[in-house]
């Protein structure tokens, strides 16, 4: 039995002018959704969060472009349209497999809202209730503590991006009005009022009901300051229902591998890009303990394997591709830095891959993750070498930390050991101190950003083998790398 869609209103910003029925729809919910800008943050998913349970499954639908940015064939609004049809269709993977299905909506789901986009896709294929919500507009009047029409008056609400000459044209012939959609379209909008002689008469309310809410005569309004959540009130209505449309057939050749940094740790280490690939993504491959790391959703097929078997690995992604499958590969850290990146991408070289199309997703890396704990020790020249000889002579490791040590470069050690190579770090520490004062300081991160996080600065001298395993990265600083009185270690971006 297909599961139920709810398209929920959650009022203008408030969580406690959320209705009864809203937040209980919300906490029941198998599956809530958003849409969100690709920086992550989610407005209805803020208002919606003292109503979310533990172990729900999120669906963060990210806008891929906004209306300046977009390589689309079709424009913005072939790009735009191409998102909305691959989400309703990632919920209607959800609706299928029997899941009841919240779409989060800021105001009123059929105001502007976000949500129609998704119910003229899916109300005419699943069971679809739509719950209404405070409209910006009305807790704008009541920010104001002015009626938005009494008697017989006339309310006309007004989208900002009109051109400025229809907008005139409309608010000289109506009572009130309220105009959404401020933010860059703000001056246009102050301009038209202008025009229309009801400048004077004009309200600004931002973020109304919010503690952020501002209120001023909208002719006193910097224009720079302007959010998009915003409304000039001279007041306000809405209705047009959407329209069901057939979903259009999911298209087989659009798959892709997107190589994904997760950073050294957990979601708050995660960019909003890397949240966004993982989100769009149908299958999911990586080492086991990397996948464990992101949040498991049914809609969307997992395939763990070994840490050694990164040809594998990547061949098999890339297979899924190729059958139009977008799959996105993880990795800890940064994709480019001793992980998937380069692995996939010679794989990708082959010519039997070559029309599958590879992307890198950045991830901050341990180094940076460790430095930013222990201070600046990166402040200067570095250079990042991995200690593992697993694909790489020992010889040619001797090479470069010599190498580096007779730069005086401060030196980021990855992969320093491992339960299967325990005399590296011996090994290297020894050489390093032909090169290097003894009293030079050593940052030791351990699972950075995880539960067992522990960072500790030693001397080169002192620096211990046995207290070092393959979670840790090492930071050998430079001739000029200093340990200051309150424990930090920085680098000058002084030479001498």
């Amino acid at each position: 039995m297909a599961g139920r869609l709810w398209g929920v209103g959650l009022g203008p910003g408030d969580p406690e002018l959320v209705t009864v029925k809203a937040a209980r729809l919300v906490a029941d919910a198998d599956v809530v959704a958003y849409h969100c800008a690709r920086h992550g943050r989610s407005i209805a998913r803020s208002v919606a969060a003292p109503y979310l349970r533990a172990g729900q499954i999120e669906e963060a639908l990210v806008y891929p472009v906004t209306t300046e940015t977009t390589d689309h064939p079709g424009g913005y609004r072939g790009a735009i349209e191409e998102f909305y049809a691959d989400c309703a269709e990632r919920l209607a993977a959800h609706l299928d497999a029997g899941r009841d299905v919240v779409v989060l909506c800021e105001g009123d789901p059929f105001f502007y809202g976000s949500y129609q986009h998704m119910h003229k896709r899916l109300a005419h294929r699943y069971e679809t209730e739509v719950v209404p919500g405070v409209t910006s507009m009305s807790a704008a009047s009541a920010a104001l503590g002015r009626p938005l029409v009494e008697r017989d008056e006339v309310l006309t609400v007004l989208p900002g991006t009109l051109p400025p000459e229809v907008l005139a044209e409309r608010l000289a012939g109506t009572d009130s009005a309220a105009i959404l959609k401020l933010g860059r379209t703000f001056p246009a909008v102050r301009d038209a009022l202008d025009k229309s002689g009801r400048l004077d008469e004009a309200w600004y309310v931002e973020r109304a009901s919010t503690d952020r809410e501002r209120v001023a005569p909208l002719s006193e309004v910097d224009p720079s300051s302007v959010p998009y959540f915003s409304v000039a009130v001279l007041p306000s209505r809405v209705a047009a229902a959407p329209v069901a449309v057939p979903a259009p057939a999911r298209s087989r050749d659009r798959g892709e591998v997107v190589v994904v940094g997760l950073g050294p740790a957990g979601r708050e280490w995660l960019t909003p890009e890397a949240q966004a690939a993982l989100a769009e993504a149908d299958d999911l491959v990586g080492y086991g303990p990397y996948l464990d790391r992101v949040p498991p959703n049914p809609r969307q097929k997992r395939h763990p394997s070994d840490n050694r078997v990164e040809a594998e690995r990547a061949a098999f992604a890339l297979d899924l591709a190729r059958g139009g499958s977008r799959v996105a590969v993880v990795s800890s850290g940064d994709p480019g830095v001793f992980a998937m990146a380069s692995a996939v991408l010679e794989v990708a070289a082959e010519p039997h891959f070559e029309a599958v199309p590879v992307r890198v997703v950045p991830g901050l890396t341990a180094a940076q993750a460790v430095a930013s704990r222990a201070g600046a020790p990166l402040g200067h020249d570095y250079c990042v070498l991995s200690l593992s000889d697993r694909l790489k002579p020992w010889d040619t490791i001797v090479d470069r930390l010599t190498a580096a040590a007779h730069a005086d470069l401060v030196i980021a050690i990855y992969n320093p050991a491992s339960r299967t190579r325990t005399w590296q770090v011996e090994k290297a520490r020894d050489l390093l101190l032909e090169h290097r004062s003894p009293d030079t300081p050593v940052v030791v991160g351990r699972d950075v950003g995880g539960a067992a996080e522990s960072v500790r600065v030693v001397r080169l001298a002192d620096l211990d083998p046995s207290s070092i395993d393959m979670r840790c990265l090492l930071i050998v600083g430079s001739s000029t790398t200093r340990l200051a009185p309150g424990g930090a270690v920085f680098t000058p971006r002084r030479y001498p």
